[in-house]
This record gives structure tokens, sequence and C-alpha cells, in this order.
């Protein structure tokens, strides 16, 4: 392992990775505002629903999209 190198077993992180989470943690904020400020008020339950909703399919299609190449680096 040399400078800045990845520890054996450590995945690959690259910046489209990092953006894509962030997209996926952000995202549910982002429609619930906009749906507030075109639609109308919504209920605290809706806004739990809504938000547990999104983030669990953005993080699925993070998984199916990303897993190649977040695998382990072979040996």
């Amino acid at each position: 392992m040399g400078r800045g190198g990845r520890k054996p077993g450590e995945p690959i992180y690259q910046r489209r990775h990092m953006i894509a989470l962030a997209l996926a943690v952000g995202l549910p904020l982002v429609l619930l505002q906009i749906y507030k400020i075109y639609v109308g008020p919504v209920s605290f339950d809706a806004q739990i629903g809504f938000g547990l909703l999104v983030s669990i399919l953005a993080g699925i299609i993070l998984y199916y999209t990303y897993r190649s190449s977040a695998q382990n680096e072979p040996k």
C-alpha cells in the first residue's frame, strides 16, 4: 500500500457515487419543499412517509446502479 492507497478489501468510491448519494439524501427534502410551495401544506405523517419511500427507492436504485463499480478491487 503506497501513499494514499487503499487497504486491501476497502471499496472503491468515486466522485459520482458521492454525488448520487447526496442526491438520494437531499431529493426527498427538495421534493417536499417544492410540493409545499406549489400545492399546499402537508401533514407531518405524509412528510415522513414520503421521505422514507423516496429514500428507500433512491437507495435501491443507487445499489443496483453502482454495485459493480463500487465492488472491492481484485487482489
